[in-house]
């Protein structure tokens, strides 16, 4: 069988990519632009225009049909996750947590039983997932968690606080979220903390929102609150898995969760890119355009060579990716140490080239600079990132050749 490279599209596959790409771009342009800036400033968490993503199949879309999902791929949710954030990545911050932290999770760990029960719910809208991990001491260092869960009769009972969690809380009121995916530790094996994981709804006994976090840098349009457990009581049967898989369930996970982080970042760039392009060729200084002058030069041509070579480099990533199996965290890590620092740095010099009108909200760019900045750090931050590629290539130095 001849093949051609004429083609192969890295960013649009197969037609049913470029279908998804064009009702995602479509959808973006016409509904979630017009309110991108309104909810930034009110601090506020769009749930009305969260369930059409439901009606668009978006919701589950790495979930198999069978359980209500839309059964893409890896390079499917980056499509999505690279479309959102061009225009609203706090935005596409609370459909990241939902539909990879909690409904990907859910599809690819959790047991027949409970993916029937909940994923149709999670798919269509009906509910909103949220993942918690974090803890008010704990980041990186998830063995360090002290949230416990303990058998007691028909229940597990978990107590302590999670902390950062996207989508703890759905509004202003601190009403929950349905469905959290909660990690927890169960004991220790061989002198190490054994961490479980747990299906928590929101009406389970023992179970609160704490504090919504107010006054964020960025990221403003997803909701971020402290989840409160006290004596939490959640049925037996809601363990996911066994007790001590929560590490192969966070691995199984983390991979796609930081390619589409990574994704986002290419949706910030291109915005805040095509922005100072147009913006450099409108706007005269000197009785001449502003993409004359050789600074400015400097930053949209290097914006565009970096832009260019993370896009790239996420969607390989994506193109190799199982679903339903780990292998490739060298690059999984590598695109998000590559894509989010690129991102923030192509929304700063957007910024620089518009002056005093890149400064404020109007123009976009000052709104993607801030948002740009969470993403170097949630989902694991670039020195952990740096840590893991480095142990990764004493490993296996073959995967520099590959």
């Amino acid at each position: 069988m001849s093949f051609s490279w004429k083609e192969f599209d890295l960013y649009n596959p197969t037609p049913e990519h470029g279908m998804l790409r064009e009702t995602v771009r479509a959808f973006t342009e016409a509904e979630v632009e017009p309110q991108a800036h309104e909810y930034d400033r009110k601090e506020e968490f769009n749930l009305p225009l969260f369930r059409k993503l439901g009606e668009l199949g978006l919701l589950g879309i790495t979930v198999p049909e069978e359980y209500g999902g839309s059964g893409l791929d890896a390079t499917a949710a980056v499509i999505v996750h690279e479309e959102l954030s061009a225009s609203d990545p706090g935005f596409c911050l609370a459909y990241l947590a939902h539909s990879m932290l909690a409904v990907n999770n859910l599809a690819v760990n959790g047991g027949e039983e409970q993916k029937k029960k909940y994923l149709p719910r999670l798919c269509s809208g009906e509910w909103v997932g949220s993942m918690a991990m974090s803890e008010p001491a704990v980041g990186t260092d998830v063995l360090g968690m002290q949230t416990t869960a303990v058998k007691k009769g028909d229940d597990w009972v978990i107590n302590g606080r999670k902390m950062w969690i996207t989508n703890g809380t759905i509004d202003e009121k601190r009403t929950p979220c349905d469905f959290i995916w909660v990690y927890a530790k169960t004991g220790e094996k061989n002198g190490r903390p054994q961490l479980s994981t747990f299906v928590v709804e929101k009406t389970a006994p023992g179970f609160a929102v704490g504090q919504k976090i107010h006054d964020k840098l960025g990221m403003r349009a997803s909701n971020t609150a402290e989840l409160v457990f006290q004596d939490c009581h959640t049925p037996l049967n809601n363990l996911v898995g066994h007790e001590g898989d929560s590490v192969l369930h966070m691995m199984r996970n983390l991979e796609l969760e930081r390619l589409t982080l990574a994704a986002m970042s290419l949706g910030i760039a291109r915005r805040s890119l095509e922005i100072m392009n147009r913006y450099s060729q409108e706007r005269e200084s000197f009785g001449k355009p502003l993409s004359h002058f050789g600074q400015i030069q400097t930053y949209i041509a290097n914006s565009y060579a970096e832009y260019k070579a993370a896009r790239a480099y996420v969607y390989e990533t994506a193109r190799r990716m199982d679903l339903n199996k780990e292998g490739n965290r060298a690059d999984s890590d590598g695109v998000k140490l590559v894509a989010t620092t690129m991102a923030k740095n192509v929304a700063d010099r957007a910024i620089q080239v518009l002056g005093g009108y890149g400064y404020v909200g109007e123009y976009v760019v000052e709104r993607l600079w801030r948002d740009a900045k969470l993403l170097e750090i949630g989902g694991g931050t670039i020195e952990a990132h740096q840590k893991n590629i480095t142990r990764d290539l004493a490993k296996q130095p073959e995967l520099i050749q590959r």
